[in-house]
């Protein structure tokens, strides 16, 4: 479906809701030409698939194409490759006769194999599988099916076979935990199969799911986001090169194994996401999907739009039949076959634009998102996709990761808009980091906060983020090593007295967290580790290296220890996610700032009931400071940045109250006096409470014992 055929009919496309996305945001009117237009793709897409295949169908190509048992025990293979004069099927089944099984062309290449006379499959499960293709113009070429289920690695190099995945019930994940509802107040852990173990190795499924899904949901997280799950041949890549899309990696286990993770998630009410990589795929021959046919079309542009500028990855041609099934029915595998509750569409802003989104930052000039720089197949295909998994599992989660922050992004479908549920605020690492680089405390603008902190789209969810996996990475750098350098590593001993400058950074890296979490998001996300100020970044094996595993895992015995002071900042996290969840300020209206005071570096707002205050300043604290507040009554700590318990100085009183005087003061309709100490945070409210230590009342109060995790049998046999 070409865009070109809709220029001048794009206004007979009925856009259901359109004036629900200009009374959101009344800057999009003056592109109303432009949201019509993709609109009209993506209608035109849906309509041609229902009235040719069915929608339904047509998004399980997992269950017609690839090779796979059918109901009676035999095997279907059914492959689609446009440049092929024959094609074969070849293995450890017939002893690897290469031109003994042909496929017949009906339109798609097809073979039968006939189950054995007694019943059993004709191919043995873990069998080695593979195409053999005799193309138009000569060429004979071994591949991979574009649909397997299991690949793995040849030895220890980076060449992958193909397995045929067909367990027997004593080895399958039987059992199925119901999905969790979706949550209000998201709060995602972010992490990495690979490198969640604390030794220099791989770390699986399994592992995992004993040991860091606990973590997770002791931490007061509701959701967890896997990065790296498709099968990928170059592990630095962190999951972004994928070569095989419908196989599990099997670096981490079996797709069992991830059923089982996915499992005990649900039976613990975590979510389970998951990235998904759509905007391009590995340029990887034998093992991929570049040149299956022997050409450089096939699923991908044939043209030199085909290939990503940055590393020569390959971009999907998305006007494509089959490239829409084959993506579609991509994201219905993962939620059928392994229970997902969603997907973050990873790096989305290089399908937006026919630049690959370079240099695209959030703007308030529209005019950088629309016209013709739009790449409308894409979006009418992000399009496609939210419609098909809102409409077919009410609590999916679908985050849109665009560094470009379309406009729209996070709206309906029916509106015009692409359809997320969430856009990722990627800026605000950037802005945090902005403010570490000047040299005095005392010189920050509360102006800049303010405006780094609130920019969002009109009627659009945010993902709000201290610091995701690419601040982990070398390169970069995250908060606490910016704070506290190599102090990090030789004064975080409890027994030890603390230095300054670990005080500092213990007591911003608690700031900076409260404010990112309250403020501008609908939702949180964290990268595992980060939550306790990890001291290491974050560096998968490479030659480039020489292939060492010492920057690739997170080292969770540090904030474990109680003779570190690493385990403030855990305790802190831990508080912080738990008071969200009892008072629900993530899915509570925008915040009102009432206050952001340049000298004294006071910055203040209300959301959900609660009020938070924030002093800067690195060492004034104000007592009796009076500040606006909008609802009457007597108002109580509920988190406090300076608790002893979080690594502070513990200047305010658990047990403190604060009553409200009537009268308006910074726009609110009365007013408190409270003691705001310097470089510290305080959350108050007016609801009642039991009088006991604030650690209680919002961490251990919260708290469960470290669920026990005991594998299915069958798994394991």
């Amino acid at each position: 479906m070409n865009s070109q055929d809709y220029n001048n009919d794009f206004h007979k496309w009925e856009v259901p809701s359109i004036d629900n996305l200009f009374a959101s945001d009344p800057k999009l009117k003056q592109f109303e030409m432009d949201i019509r237009k993709r609109y009209a793709i993506y209608e035109k897409n849906k309509m041609a698939i229902e009235q040719s295949e069915g929608f339904d169908r047509f998004t399980q190509g997992f269950k017609e194409f690839g090779v796979f048992v059918t109901p009676e025990g035999g095997v279907m293979c059914k492959e689609w490759i446009p440049n092929a004069r024959a094609v074969y099927l070849s293995g450890d089944f017939n002893n690897w006769e290469k031109w003994s099984y042909e496929c017949k062309d009906h339109g798609k290449w097809e073979m039968y194999i006939r189950p054995h006379s007694d019943g059993s499959c004709p191919i043995r499960h873990l069998s080695k599988l593979k195409l053999f293709i005799e193309t138009h113009d000569h060429q004979r070429l071994e591949r991979i099916s574009p649909w397997a289920k299991y690949v793995t690695r040849q030895g220890n190099g980076n060449d992958f076979q193909w397995l045929f995945w067909n367990p027997p019930k004593n080895q399958m994940c039987m059992s199925q935990s119901r999905r969790p509802l979706k949550p209000l107040g998201l709060k995602i852990y972010e992490a990495h199969i690979g490198v969640s173990s604390n030794r220099c190795e791989i770390a699986s499924y399994r592992q995992f799911t004993s040991n860091v899904l606990p973590r997770i949901k002791d931490l007061g997280y509701n959701c967890v986001l896997l990065m790296a799950i498709k099968e990928h041949p170059f592990y630095p890549s962190l999951g972004y090169q994928v070569s095989n899309f419908f196989a599990a990696s099997s670096r981490f286990g079996t797709p069992e194994d991830l059923k089982e993770l996915v499992n005990v998630a649900h039976g613990m009410g975590i979510t389970v996401i998951m990235d998904v990589v759509h905007h391009q795929a590995s340029s990887n021959v034998n093992d991929g999907l570049n040149m299956f046919d022997g050409t450089r079309g096939c699923y991908f542009k044939d043209d030199e739009s085909g290939y990503r500028n940055s590393d020569g990855s390959r971009i999907f041609d998305l006007t494509k039949w089959e490239v829409l099934r084959f993506l579609l029915s991509n994201l219905r595998y993962y939620m059928d076959e392994f229970n997902m509750d969603g997907f973050r569409f990873n790096g989305i802003h290089t399908m937006l634009y026919h630049d690959q989104g370079r240099d695209r930052w959030h703007s308030n000039d529209y005019r950088q998102y629309f016209g013709m720089q739009m790449n409308l197949e894409s979006m009418a295909y992000l399009a496609l996709a939210n419609d098909l998994l809102h409409s077919r599992y009410p609590n999916v989660i679908t985050i849109a990761e665009d560094h470009s922050n379309m406009p729209g992004m996070s709206r309906p479908v029916r509106e015009g808009g692409i359809g997320f549920d969430y856009t990722i605020s990627t800026s605000i690492p950037q802005k945090w980091m902005q403010l570490l680089n000047q040299e005095h405390d005392e010189d920050w603008s509360m102006e800049f906060i303010f405006n780094a902190m609130t920019q969002r789209r009109a009627g659009e969810k945010v993902l709000a983020l201290n610091e995701g996996h690419d601040q982990s990475l070398i390169g970069n750098c995250t908060i606490i090593t910016k704070l506290m350098g190599e102090e990090i590593c030789r004064n975080m001993s409890d027994m030890i007295p603390m230095t300054s400058r670990v005080d500092r950074g213990i007591s911003l890296h608690k700031v900076f967290r409260l404010m990112t979490h309250s403020l501008i998001g609908d939702g949180y996300l964290n990268f595992m580790g980060n939550e306790f100020g990890h001291p290491d970044f974050l560096e998968l094996p490479s030659p480039s290296n020489n292939d060492s595993y010492h920057y690739a895992r997170r080292r969770f015995e540090l904030c474990d220890d109680e003779q570190l002071r690493f385990k403030y900042l855990k305790r802190f996290d831990r508080a912080l996610n738990r008071a969200e969840e009892k008072y629900g300020w993530l899915s509570s209206p925008p915040a009102f700032v009432s206050r952001k005071h340049e000298q004294d570096k006071v910055f203040v707002y209300e959301r959900g009931d609660l009020l938070f205050l924030f002093n800067f300043h690195p060492t004034r604290s104000y007592p009796d400071y009076k500040v606006g507040v909008d609802k009457a009554g007597t108002y109580k700590i509920i988190l406090d940045t300076d608790e002893k318990y979080f690594g502070g100085h513990g200047r305010n009183q658990s047990s403190v109250e604060f009553h409200t005087k009537q009268g308006m003061f910074d726009g609110r309709r009365n007013s408190l006096l409270v003691y705001v100490p310097s470089r510290s945070a305080l959350v108050l409210s007016s609801r009642t409470y039991h009088n006991v230590p604030l650690h209680q009342q919002i961490d251990g109060g919260f708290s469960t014992d470290r669920t026990t995790y005991t594998p299915h049998a069958a798994i394991y046999c």
